[in-house]
């Protein structure tokens, strides 16, 4: 077969029984994807292994049901409510690690699916939006198939493969998935401005996808010599960035960079970082390592949650035992910002959610996971105010975060509270 190939000959050497790893994001390969699908047929038990992916998810149908089972690393919007099944299933692993996963042979792809911009004078095609785990399943897969588009921006750092190494390839030119900001409500926007108190000039940022990392970051437009060394980073970031808050004059490592795993956003951030030297993409085993992290002075970083009980214990990644994200990133940079001299470790979150629950509460629910130890949380956001809960006892925390509760809600805490 040729090196390059419609997307359904490029695909069909894949066999029942391999593990495919897909890149995620505002890379997934949709067109190598759909043609896998329609090879469903006479495929059996593949396994579809990723982060986030954009689409709508369609491995997880049910006419699928003989031909694929997905292995999430992190759960996207696409498959909340679909994981619980041995067939769509959820491996917990901090984002730093999963590399090692590919690389040490525990959990090496046969084959991946890539998206990647052409080729540059050199024969280098790029990762583009999506360095994170891409890089170690690139490196770590037998075969390599990609789709090749002139829309996927080329950005430096360390998501280049030499189009020697990718096998088949299919030529596509197709805008790549955006991203929108959310719409801030009030809420988010008074949460924003406590944890925004917290922030310094001169910080190294890390935030989290979503409204309420977006309304710190939207606050801090009057800051200085902010800098940026993150997983990922969206619109939030890049208005940061273009208000001139963001500089990355202060960092320790990689001044004058903005630092990342990968990105999601509109077609306007993808042409910033297109061929931008100031903007670079790393390995998310070295991105993510908690040492690095906190060889920034002043490493902040921002992050959310689902529910924080009173002693502290902080549930991100699940439901009760449904799991709606992952683990991520959220304990390498937690423990990364505490470790960094003048690093701030902060949790923010709305005091209810949108169907009015309380998300402080006296105990995590039956099943949820505990992503931050109790032993490792720091601050505490809320609409209501800032809790500090390092070098604090348990009925201290509780006092605490019982003040960061909707006020309808803090009798209820103070019944329940355990010091009673």
């Amino acid at each position: 077969m040729p090196r390059q190939a419609d997307a359904l000959s490029a695909v069909s050497g894949i066999q029942s029984g391999q593990r495919v790893f897909i890149h995620g994001g505002s890379a997934t390969p949709l067109v190598l994807l759909d043609a896998l699908l329609q090879r469903s047929p006479e495929l059996r038990n593949v396994e579809l292994m990723h982060l986030h992916t954009a689409g709508a998810g369609a491995p997880a149908e049910e006419r699928y049901t003989d031909s694929f089972r997905v292995t999430n690393l992190f759960v996207g919007h696409n498959m909340r409510g679909k994981v619980g099944s041995e067939r769509i299933d959820y491996l917990p692993c901090f984002l730093s690690e999963i590399p090692a996963l590919f690389r040490s042979g525990r959990r090496t792809p046969d084959v991946a699916l890539l998206h990647v911009s052409p080729p540059d004078a050199h024969g280098y095609c790029s990762l583009g939006t999506s360095v994170d785990v891409a890089r170690a399943a690139s490196e770590t897969a037998k075969v390599i198939i990609a789709q090749v588009n002139p829309r996927m921006p080329r950005v430096h750092g360390d998501g280049f493969i030499h189009i020697d190494r990718i096998h088949h390839w299919v030529e596509v030119n197709e805008e790549i998935p955006e991203s929108p900001a959310p719409a801030l409500t009030d809420i988010e926007r008074a949460i924003g401005r406590h944890a925004s108190s917290l922030i310094e000039d001169g910080a190294t940022l890390q935030m989290g996808i979503g409204a309420v990392p977006d309304a710190v970051l939207a606050a801090l437009h009057h800051h200085k010599h902010l800098g940026i060394h993150t997983e990922m980073w969206s619109e939030g970031a890049f208005a940061l960035i273009q208000s001139g808050a963001v500089d990355n004059s202060m960092k320790k490592i990689h001044p004058g960079k903005i630092v990342g795993g990968f990105v999601m956003g509109s077609r306007a951030l993808f042409d910033f970082i297109d061929d931008n030297p100031a903007a670079v993409l790393l390995d998310i085993a070295y991105i993510n390592n908690p040492t690095n992290i906190a060889r920034n002075q002043k490493a902040t970083a921002i992050n959310s949650a689902v529910e924080i009980d009173l002693t502290g214990q902080v549930c991100a990644d699940s439901i009760g035992s449904r799991i709606i994200s992952g683990v991520g990133g959220q304990m390498d940079f937690i423990r990364g910002a505490s470790l960094s001299v003048g690093g701030k470790p902060i949790i923010a979150l709305s005091s209810r959610t949108l169907k009015g629950m309380p998300r402080i509460v006296p105990q995590l629910k039956p099943g949820a996971g505990v992503v931050t130890t109790r032993a490792h949380v720091h601050y505490i956001v809320t609409e209501y105010g800032v809790a500090d809960l390092a070098g604090k006892t348990l009925h201290e925390r509780a006092k605490a975060l019982i003040k960061l509760a909707h006020p309808d809600d803090r009798e209820d805490l103070e019944i329940a509270g355990f010091w009673r």
